[in-house]
């Protein structure tokens, strides 16, 4: 019987170990892999900047939320909780805490109910090519001015002399001028309309989009069946455009809790602090009063308020 001869050479382990290694005994080093790092050098520059604008920035509101006398004094003082505890317990920071819930509430109630009636008005076959056209100019006029622009046109409109006071008093409506925005009484619903009236054509474009995208069968179906034109939109329309009048609701409740510009150029958080929000309150305590720690603990109490509606906007994004 003769024993099998085996060839170093035709073993795919004892190949590897060869190549790794030299005649002299040392371990030879396998050459880097180039493809592995690629990816990497792709993604670096966002990774860079990111971290730069975004990671650095953060980390150091958070910093100074712990500490006092910061950026005004050289060696800022470790203050622990002590200015949240601040924060929380200032009426005014409660005020525009229950002011920024009535306004973001209010806002994205009345962006989805506009927008959705106004698509569906868009959408529906009653009216001529033309006529929606000439409404879809009309309606989306609101969203191509700035908000500097918008500011102005409604202080002048809403100004006692303005042309709401006139237009209502020809009419019979009110007998008596009316400060809008400066009225304690009216200043809040006041500023509240006009970001309805600023952003309710995006949601109407949105949810026309999501109308179109729904299959015309379903209506054919739902009309063999006997359903309404009501019990249509109730069965059919509703639930194909849920995804998308959740995902745009949580969306206008971040963007409307982030509203800034406009407040600032229509009442700037007054009168008597009836339209002041935590946007405005933060930038007063950092730029009017110069207190950049209890700004900061103020900050981070929006970024973790944020945090929460983003959180559920990704898990509807995951769940679609």
């Amino acid at each position: 019987m003769e024993t099998a001869k085996l060839d170093p050479a035709a073993s795919p382990g004892a190949a590897k170990s060869a190549s790794e290694s030299s005649t002299d005994g040392r371990r030879r080093t396998r050459p880097f892999p180039v493809q592995r790092v690629v990816p990497y050098g792709y993604l670096s520059p966002t990774l860079i900047l990111i971290f730069v604008l975004m990671i650095i920035p953060i980390a150091m509101v958070v910093s100074y939320s712990f500490k006092d006398n910061v950026i005004v004094e050289q060696n800022p003082v470790f203050a622990g909780l002590a200015n949240y505890t601040t924060v929380l317990t200032d009426p005014d920071f409660l005020a525009a805490l229950k002011n920024t819930f009535i306004f973001i509430t209010v806002s994205t109630v009345a962006h989805l109910g506009l927008g959705l009636a106004f698509a569906t008005m868009l959408n529906t076959p009653l009216l001529s090519g033309v006529t929606k056209a000439i409404f879809r100019i009309v309606y989306i006029l609101p969203w191509l001015f700035t908000v500097a622009v918008i500011a102005v046109i409604w202080r002048l409109m809403l100004d006692p002399s303005g042309v709401v006071n006139h237009i209502l008093s020809t009419i019979g409506v009110m007998r008596e001028e009316v400060s809008w925005l400066s009225d304690p009484n009216m200043a809040l619903w006041a500023l509240t309309f006009i970001n309805i009236w600023a952003g309710f054509p995006f949601f109407m474009i949105s949810i026309l989009a999501g109308l179109q995208g729904i299959s015309p069968v379903l209506y054919e179906a739902a009309s063999v069946d006997g359903a309404s034109t009501f019990r249509q939109f109730r069965n059919v329309t509703i639930p194909q455009l849920k995804p998308v009048l959740l995902s745009m609701a949580v969306l206008d409740l971040i963007w409307t809790s982030q509203q800034f510009a406009l407040i600032w150029m229509t009442t700037g958080g007054g009168p008597l602090n009836v339209t002041e929000m935590l946007s405005t309150y933060t930038y007063k305590q950092a730029f009017s009063s110069y207190e950049f720690a209890t700004a900061s603990a103020a900050a981070v109490i929006v970024l973790l308020l944020t945090m929460i509606l983003a959180f559920f906007y990704v898990r509807l994004q995951k769940e679609r």
